[in-house]
């Protein structure tokens, strides 16, 4: 049975590559115009495309999205969103799924791919990590996003969870941009991705439904960016635990 799960996983898997760079060719086609469009209103347009294409793409491999609690997000209303970050399935699950015009921090390096660089780029603040200088500018380019009325993207344990905690330490990169900016938190739990995209093993993909929560947004209102981690880092963890616990019951 092993033995035909991961023949069905790395067939899966493959099926995902070629399913993917089919699909990105077509969406990139049509976001072009997105860049010629001043922001916010281009990059709103950009991730509304992106929005279809990943609806599209995850139904085709198996991972149908399902998304809760966008009524959290206030209309006229900025907000940071703070990502929990199992699997690089991450990534087409969050930021397409926010509602609004909206960027993600990023490392530079993938804008290094041919052509997927291009629109890596577009939906990203790049930051590389090993440069005092980069993080710096990415700092003040994530406050002209904010500044510009775009919600801004953050995973705040910084790499992938690969431990057996249900989340990392906490960097202060996004709470310090909150009390900078006074912008209020909007905790966001992937859940299942690890499912899909085991961390540990590679050329495998797992087709399983994907699960984004929105929660209450955390006010920033009297809070410095220490007491805004652990509150927002609580309620993450408390969220992650109480509901991975509902869905092995189920």
């Amino acid at each position: 049975m092993k033995y035909l799960t991961a023949i069905f996983a790395r067939l899966m898997a493959l099926w995902a590559m070629i399913s993917f760079v089919l699909t990105f060719i077509f969406f990139f086609i049509l976001s072009l115009p997105c860049w010629i469009i001043r922001e916010p209103k281009g990059q709103e347009l950009f991730i509304g495309i992106a929005r279809v294409w990943m609806h599209i793409w995850l139904r085709m491999v198996g991972c149908p999205p399902v998304i809760k609690g966008r009524h959290y997000f206030q209309k006229g209303k900025t907000y940071i969103v703070t990502f929990n970050h199992n699997s690089l399935m991450d990534v087409p699950l969050s930021c397409p799924f926010v509602p609004g015009a909206n960027k993600t921090i990023a490392k530079s390096s993938f804008t290094k791919i041919p052509v997927f660089g291009m629109y890596y780029s577009k939906g990203s603040v790049l930051v590389d990590r090993k440069s005092e200088v980069s993080r710096r500018q990415s700092f003040e380019r994530m406050i002209r996003t904010l500044q510009k009325g775009m919600h801004m993207c953050i995973y705040p344990e910084g790499t992938r969870n690969r431990t057996g905690e249900p989340l990392k330490k906490f960097y202060d990169g996004a709470f310090r941009l909150a009390e900078d900016t006074q912008t209020d938190i909007i905790p966001a739990l992937i859940f299942f991705t690890k499912k899909v995209l085991p961390p540990e093993k590679a050329f495998w993909f797992m087709p399983h439904r994907l699960e984004l929560h929105f929660l209450p947004p955390v006010s920033v209102s009297g809070k410095n960016y220490e007491t805004l981690r652990e509150e927002v880092y609580e309620i993450m963890k408390a969220y992650y635990v109480g509901y991975s616990k509902k869905s092995i019951k189920k």
